[in-house]
């Protein structure tokens, strides 16, 4: 009987001795390997400096005879790859097309740690349209999720006529927080955004089945991405440590609170072509709460619902519809 107690102390010691190294090794599993498709979108593109600090951007020449230019400001946790599947059909319609990834996401730089906010985002991209000669350029903006708010601070900027601000021909945003009061983050972006010396943790502990997990909740039931385009937005994530982040960039959700005033007002007082397409299935922005308060707030945006299917991520889910939707609205001023 009194050795019990001994022998069951040492056992407990080795498993927590060699639990060590494995815990270890598993917090620092090794960037997952890029895609040809996702390399393919990376060589595609090239690399701008905002404050030392490397901005990731592609700019395709397209249509022949056309001098618009569309900018396109992707949603959070993903990256410019969210535009990949109406890129080509863009092309056909714009002089220009243009994507960056914003600081923090994708194949663009990740300080840490660092103060990300929505008014830098919206500085880095006048820095990107200053590099590129169109700082004179009427823009078209394309936008979706976090690039909605990005979008709305350069609209009030523009406005206001901001020194440095870009020249906004139309705006089109997509399935975003645009309203806090109808915009219900997931459990986990509310944990890691609030979740103070715990965050760091849980970041570390976050792996692909859990993210995919996570993103495909946003996702309707019937146009789930595949594993190989879930392993393509995971591993955007993780390129320069991306998932060590996220914390420290879902403070947006915050941000749009703090800044309701500015940037709804924004939208209200615009006399720019406003657009807004928006898949209804989408549990972050519900419907029809988001929808009746969008029309009711802005009754002079026009406005596309995609299938009842589609969810959080329409340009993705449904590319076909979303392309068709956004030429629409171009083609009709």
């Amino acid at each position: 009987m009194c050795g019990c107690a001994p022998r069951m102390k040492e056992w407990w010691l080795q498993v927590g001795l060699l639990g060590v190294p494995l815990l270890a090794v598993y917090l620092h599993i090794p960037t997952p390997q890029l895609s040809p498709a996702l390399r393919s979108w990376k060589s595609s593109g090239s690399f701008f400096t905002y404050k030392d600090l490397n901005i990731f951007y592609r700019d395709s020449s397209g249509a022949v005879g056309s001098s618009d230019v569309v900018v396109l400001l992707h949603g959070f946790p993903t990256s410019s790859y969210d535009w990949s599947k109406i890129w080509e059909g863009l092309t056909q319609r714009f002089h220009r097309v243009i994507a960056l990834d914003f600081l923090g996401f994708g194949f663009s730089d990740k300080p840490r740690p660092h103060g990300y906010s929505i008014f830098e985002q919206a500085t880095i991209v006048e820095g990107l349209l200053r590099h590129l000669g169109l700082r004179h350029q009427r823009i078209n903006l394309l936008s979706h999720d976090y690039g909605d708010t990005v979008a709305q601070e350069l609209l009030h900027r523009y406005e206001h006529n901001q020194t440095g601000s870009i020249l906004i021909n139309s705006l089109c945003l997509s399935n975003g927080g645009i309203f806090p009061e109808t915009h219900y983050p997931h459990f986990t972006q509310t944990l890691l955004k609030d979740g103070g010396l715990l965050s760091p943790i849980i970041l570390r502990l976050i792996n692909f089945f859990f993210f995919s997990g996570g993103l495909g909740a946003v996702f309707g039931p019937y146009t789930q991405p595949s594993q190989a385009e879930f392993w393509d937005m995971w591993t955007a994530v993780r390129n320069n440590d991306g998932n060590l982040v996220m914390d420290s960039v879902l403070q947006y959700i915050n941000q749009r609170k703090k800044h309701r005033e500015r940037w709804v007002g924004a939208l209200m007082s615009t006399s720019v072509p406003l657009h807004l397409i928006y898949g209804p299935l989408d549990p972050v922005n519900p419907h029809p709460e988001f929808l009746q308060l969008y029309r009711k707030v802005l009754p002079m945006s026009t406005v596309s619902v995609l299938d009842d299917h589609i969810s959080h991520y329409p340009q993705l889910e449904d590319p076909t519809g979303f392309l068709n939707a956004y030429l629409n609205f171009i083609n009709s001023f």
